[in-house]
């Protein structure tokens, strides 16, 4: 309804965002053009339908996720959840929120790319301020990880808005000027550098606002994932260059720092997430000592989760569990993504569809490839629902 992708009851998958090319070192990003009368009504119509749907929905917990959701027009005083400190930089600038924004919807796929084959696949919820239901109330590793994931898209948004010059505060890297060396030799710094590190400030400044206004754990744990979640998109950083020499020999390169696929963050973090480590707060309540004293030491770069994950087998208003039933699974697979494993052993149905697809593909000169439109019978799997007692015993 709102942009979010809502996977729940499928295996749908997410395509990327579009790849930035480099060649020169310059960069170019297609811009949308719109008409200013156009632009102006669809502010009106977009400012009534924000109004109206804050009148219907229920006042409930929230936060800036919710941002997504209300698209690129962001009207600050009308996002449920939004402390004085993060209101204040969302009024300053409406420009950083239209990416951060944009970004939203760019790391719930991420999130649902990483977990589609899991019970839990980081569904979204339609006219729900907190994007994501109750399940996130728990302080489990599925929470640690959003929470990372979100942290990393901003940043990734953020820096990425500043590259393409659609940000009145940041642009290029103003650091990356003048003569370098790596393990290569020297090289001229130039093009555009990702400017990672106003990225990493202003995502600091605006995620976590909202957890200093507050000294408990959940707090606690929210800043150390949320900073994860930064470093995650730094960590992939990379240099690219173009040689000047004669014949390409590099013997003189111009060379820019650039982010990664985001792709690369979302897999590193999904790693961190099947390795988290559970924790307690210490006695003074600045820091965290691991829950099982024969694991190792939660460090900056690991996730950290307080309660263990619900039972994402079954429906569960109470713990925001949507259930497997009606997920599509996969018949001869034994892992997370099989029939045994995702049904929870209450069997899956078979559903025999027609497919098409292209088939007997011809290159013919010059230069098409001809197919033919081939119709398939497929067999699709999907969950069984609990007996109506189980089901019961869980809302």
């Amino acid at each position: 309804m709102f942009g979010f992708s809502k996977v729940q009851g499928s295996s749908r998958t997410l395509g990327n965002m579009g790849v930035r090319a480099r060649g020169s070192g310059v960069r170019h990003y297609p811009r949308s053009a719109s008409s200013p009368d156009g632009s102006h009504a669809r502010s009106r119509l977009f400012f009534a339908f924000i109004l109206l749907l804050l009148t219907l929905t229920p006042r409930v917990d929230s936060s800036w996720w919710y941002i997504g959701a209300l698209g690129a027009r962001v009207i600050c005083d009308n996002i449920p959840g939004l402390v004085n400190k993060q209101r204040q930089l969302c009024q300053r600038h409406p420009d950083i929120m239209q990416s951060i924004g944009e970004g939203a919807k760019e790391w719930i796929r991420e999130c649902q790319h990483q977990f589609r084959h899991h019970r839990w696949n980081c569904s979204t919820l339609d006219r729900d301020h907190t994007v994501f239901g109750r399940v996130m109330q728990r302080s489990s590793r599925e929470a640690a990880f959003v929470y990372a994931i979100s942290s990393a898209g901003v940043v990734y948004a953020i820096t990425r808005a500043c590259s393409q010059g659609d940000l009145k505060t940041c642009n290029c890297d103003p650091q990356k000027r003048g003569r370098h060396s790596d393990g290569q030799g020297d090289f001229d710094w130039g093009g555009c550098s990702d400017n990672i590190n106003y990225g990493i400030k202003f995502a600091k400044a605006f995620i976590d606002a909202k957890e200093t206004t507050v000294k408990d754990a959940r707090a606690l744990m929210n800043l150390h994932n949320n900073r994860c979640g930064r470093m995650a998109v730094k960590r992939f950083l990379k240099l690219e260059c173009k040689c000047h020499g004669v014949s390409g020999s590099c013997a003189l390169r111009t060379c820019w720092l650039a982010m990664s696929d985001f792709r690369k963050s979302g897999d590193f973090l999904r790693k961190k997430y099947n390795g988290a480590i559970e924790v307690t707060m210490n006695q003074d309540g600045t820091g965290f000592t691991v829950a099982n004293k024969d694991f190792r030491k939660a460090t900056k770069n690991d996730l950290v989760y307080f309660e263990n994950s619900p039972d994402y087998c079954l429906q569960n208003k109470a713990a925001g569990s949507l259930g497997t039933a009606g997920r599509v699974c996969n018949k001869s697979s034994r892992g997370t993504d099989g029939c045994e494993v995702m049904c929870c052993g209450r069997g899956y149905d078979t559903t025999r569809v027609k497919r098409i697809t292209k088939c007997e593909c011809k290159f013919k000169w010059c230069c098409a490839v001809e197919c033919k439109d081939c119709e398939e019978a497929v067999d699709i799997h999907t969950c069984k629902a609990p007996k109506r007692a189980e089901w019961l015993d869980q809302t």
